[in-house]
C-alpha cells in the first residue's frame, strides 16, 4: 500500500514526505497556508493532482481562530494568501485550477454577507464551506485516476512493453496515479510484460518514487539512467511510452518534467506510440501554445549536488528548468478522465471537454 500522501485536520495537514522516500516514511506538518505553499514549493510534495489538493488544504488553513473585523479585510487576506500559492509551483495548472475554484468558493459565501458584520457564525460558516470544497476537491481527483487509468488501460495490449519517465503514479495524486495509474490497472489486467522507469534527473522522481511504487505492486520494473532510453526503445520492443503532465495548451502542447520532450522525439524516431495522461484541469485553455507555459526554474544545486552532496565542482555554473514542453505533434493521444483524446489537437481538446468548438 502506498502511505496517504495527504491527511488533514482542522487546523494542520500532513503531508507526506516525498524527498525523503523510499528510505523513509516521513509526515511533514503545516499549519498555515504560508507553511504549505513553502513545502509545495521546497517539493516535500509534488505532481500536478497532488499539489492542487494541498493548496486547496493549504487555502482552509487562512482562517485563524479570530473573527474578521471586516469582511473586506478578510477577502484581502485570501487573496493574498491565494497568489501565495500560486505562487509556489508556476507550471501546475492544477494549482491555479484548484486554488482559483476553492477561492471562488470563498468569494460567492462572503458576497451576500458583505453588509453584515462578521460574528463567529458565519466565519465557522465559512469555514466548513472551503473545507467542504477542499475534500472535494480531492474526492475529484481520486476518482478522475479511476477513468484515466481504465482509458489509459484500454489501449494497452498483452505483453506491453512500456518505458515511463518521472513519477505520474499514486504519490503525485490523491488515487492510483495518471500515467502509473494506467500502468498498474493494466498490470492487473495481465497486459504489461515489461517497465522501464527513467530515472529521472536531477530529483530522481524515476528511480526513488516510480520505481518504489512498481514494486510495492509485484509490476515487473526495471531502473535505467535517462541516457538508456534511445537504446532500450530500440533493443528491447517497447510499444508504448506513458507520461503525465503538469500543464496542457489548448492546442496540445504538454508541459512535464523536464526530459519528457526528449522521450518523446525518440519514440516518434522509433515509431512507438507517446501517450500522455492528466486530467482534465491540467488543459488551460488560455494557452495558445506550449511556448506561452511558464517554465519554473529551480536552484542550480539541484543540478550540482545530489542528497547534499557535491557531484561537480563547487563554483560550477548550472541550470534547472523543471520542465520542458512536447509539442502535439510528438503526442499519439491525450487521456483525461473524459476519456481520448486522439488526434490531438485543438478541436479534439475542446470535445473532450464538453465545449464547442471555436
Amino acid at each position: 500500500m502506498i502511505p496517504p500522501r495527504l491527511i488533514y485536520k482542522r487546523g494542520l495537514l500532513k503531508i507526506l514526505d516525498q524527498r525523503v522516500l523510499p528510505d523513509k516514511i516521513k509526515y511533514a506538518r503545516a499549519r498555515t497556508c504560508r507553511e504549505t505553499a513553502k513545502h509545495i514549493k521546497e517539493m516535500t510534495l509534488r505532481g500536478a493532482p497532488l499539489i492542487g489538493c494541498a493548496a486547496a488544504y493549504g487555502y482552509a488553513l487562512s482562517f485563524s481562530s479570530q473573527v474578521p473585523r471586516t469582511w473586506r479585510v478578510l477577502e484581502k487576506k485570501l487573496a493574498k494568501n491565494a497568489l501565495l500559492l500560486k505562487k509556489a509551483r508556476p507550471t501546475a495548472a492544477a494549482l491555479f485550477y484548484a486554488v482559483d475554484r476553492i477561492h471562488k468558493k470563498a468569494l460567492d459565501f462572503i458576497k451576500p454577507l458583505k453588509n453584515a458584520k462578521p460574528d463567529s457564525k458565519n466565519r465557522s460558516s465559512l469555514f466548513s464551506v472551503i473545507e467542504n470544497e477542499a475534500h472535494t476537491i480531492a474526492l475529484e481527483d481520486k476518482i478522475s485516476t479511476l477513468k484515466m487509468a481504465e482509458f489509459g488501460a484500454s489501449l494497452l495490449k498483452k505483453q506491453t512493453v512500456v518505458l515511463t519517465y518521472c513519477n505520474a503514479g499514486a504519490l503525485a495524486t490523491m488515487g492510483i496515479g495518471t500515467a502509473i495509474g494506467a500502468i498498474t490497472m493494466a498490470a492487473e489486467l495481465g497486459k504489461i510484460k515489461q517497465v522501464y522507469a527513467c530515472e529521472t534527473r536531477p530529483y530522481l522522481q524515476g528511480a526513488r518514487l516510480t520505481m518504489w511504487e512498481l514494486m510495492k505492486q509485484s509490476v515487473p520494473s526495471i531502473l535505467i539512467t535517462d541516457n538508456m532510453a534511445g537504446h532500450i526503445m530500440k533493443t528491447c520492443k517497447v510499444n508504448a511510452v506513458i507520461v503525465g503532465a503538469d500543464s496542457i495548451a489548448s492546442n496540445g502542447d504538454t508541459a512535464n518534467k523536464i526530459g519528457t520532450y526528449v522521450a518523446a522525439v525518440l519514440a516518434e524516431r522509433h515509431k512507438i506510440p507517446f501517450y500522455v495522461i492528466a486530467p482534465s484541469n491540467t488543459i488551460d485553455l488560455e494557452l495558445a501554445g506550449g511556448n506561452e507555459i511558464k517554465i519554473e526554474e529551480r536552484a542550480p544545486r539541484e543540478v550540482t549536488m545530489i542528497c547534499g552532496i557535491n557531484i561537480a565542482p563547487e563554483s560550477a555554473n548550472a541550470r534547472h528548468p523543471a520542465f520542458d514542453v512536447t509539442p502535439a505533434s510528438l503526442i499519439t493521444a491525450i487521456i483525461t478522465e473524459k476519456g481520448v483524446i486522439k488526434p490531438v489537437n485543438k478541436t479534439n481538446i475542446l470535445k473532450n471537454l464538453n465545449l464547442s468548438v471555436l
